[in-house]
């Protein structure tokens, strides 16, 4: 995902702010491990440590011949480095400390533990900034990253992708409002909409917007400063809708479902625009020879049913892909 959506995801809760910053690069590295029985076959504990998703116990069994294919020097090792980038504000759900103040988790850091589950191979998890894993991924001291990182032409240049996730953009309204979005444009005529300034959605927003104008009708758009105060002016009826990342969206949907003030997903659009379907992928060093095994590791998990577990627990089933791609097309040079 382009840097400022990432920022958009990371406003979801300051409360996980608070507890990320205190924790540092080798406590993430060290919480959350997954146990292997005597017959290798892994469970994963998806949502560890946290009241924020579903907590799901998932077995992963070894595909050897995936990890026969691994690169030799991954093999010898019998870890892969799994780099996240949510130091030092957690973004939820996605990647954020659990409610014990140590374990890293997520939707991010949990499909890494899966997938080397099904390579065969221990998670070694390192939490850093986001620019810092990936100069660890360009120095070769993390194998790959799981940390919502949008396929891009630009990125493609240096790193090679395993696509797992679409790349969505949401909108949220109040749980009781029956309106909902395909994609048409001309269905925010008359609506007033709430984005955060600099963002990948604002941009995409404020072309519908010009469209809708020249067609002869218009929708307001809204800012305001933080997520809180997004949300209290949804519940208060000041605006109709807001729109941002998908998974902030959804995240927010699940923690407002027992409150008076609920609200829901009416509807996605692709972070990329309506010519490409933007995609998250697992990113590697390019030429690693890692790009392939993680995709058809995912593709395993796809195919078992495992993936579907992990986006359930996460509340992310409208981001779901139905194969790995490696370096599927991304968004372009003029929009990375």
């Amino acid at each position: 995902m382009p840097i400022p959506v990432r920022r958009a995801l990371a406003a979801a809760s300051a409360v996980t702010l608070l507890a990320l910053a205190a924790c540092s690069t080798s406590d993430a590295a060290t919480t959350g491990a997954p146990s292997t029985d005597a017959n290798g076959n892994t469970t994963v504990v998806v949502a560890d440590n946290t009241t924020t998703a579903t907590r799901t116990e998932i077995s992963v069994p070894t595909q050897q011949a995936l990890h026969d294919a691994l690169p030799a020097k991954v093999k010898e090792r019998g870890t892969l480095v799994i780099g996240v980038g949510a130091l030092p504000a957690g973004f939820p759900p996605l990647a954020y400390v659990g409610d014990d103040h140590k374990t890293l988790t997520g939707a991010e850091p949990d499909l890494g533990r899966l997938v080397a589950a099904t390579l065969g191979l221990k998670p070694e998890l390192q939490n850093s900034a986001w620019e810092n894993m990936f100069v660890r991924l360009d120095s070769a001291q993390l194998d790959v990253g799981f940390s919502n990182i949008t396929v891009t032409e630009e990125r493609k240049q240096k790193y090679d992708f395993a696509s797992y996730r679409d790349d969505n953009l949401a909108f949220a309204v109040r749980k009781d409002d029956p309106w909902t979005f395909d994609g048409d444009y001309r269905a925010l005529a008359g609506k007033t909409v709430a984005v955060s300034s600099g963002t990948n959605q604002e941009k995409i927003l404020l072309e519908w917007q010009k469209k809708v104008r020249a067609e002869g009708q218009d929708f307001e758009v809204r800012y305001y400063k933080d997520n809180n105060s997004t949300y209290l002016a949804l519940a208060s009826g000041r605006i109709d809708a807001y729109f941002g990342p998908n998974p902030s969206i959804a995240y927010s949907d699940q923690q407002s479902a027992g409150t008076s003030t609920p609200t829901r997903t009416a509807g996605t659009y692709s972070g990329a625009g309506d010519s490409l379907q933007g995609l998250i992928a697992a990113t590697t060093k390019k030429d690693s020879g890692l790009a392939q095994p993680v995709a058809d590791a995912i593709d395993v998990l796809i195919k078992d049913g495992q993936y579907d577990q992990w986006l359930k627990a996460y509340n992310l089933q409208n981001e779901a892909v139905k194969t790995s791609e490696v370096n599927p097309p991304g968004l372009p040079l003029d929009n990375a």
